[in-house]
């Protein structure tokens, strides 16, 4: 396993408990939308655009819905 693929289990990782966290706290919503760029940007560095560019409408998503919980 190569440090790309580590950083990317990383980033889709901390998506899923901080989406899994969510109802807990409005930090679990911000958190999520850091761990959905980190994701965007290991679909970039990947070389998978579509999904880089699909994650990177998840952080829009996410920052908004943890502007309106806060």
């Amino acid at each position: 396993m190569n440090a790309l693929t580590l950083f990317g289990l990383f980033a889709v990782s901390a998506m899923l408990v901080c989406y899994w966290f969510e109802k807990r706290s409005s930090w679990f919503i911000l958190g999520f939308a850091v761990s959905c760029a980190l994701a965007s940007a290991y679909g970039f560095l990947q070389g998978a655009w579509p999904f880089g560019l699909v994650e990177g409408v998840w952080v829009i998503a996410a920052l908004r819905r943890w502007y309106q919980a806060k």
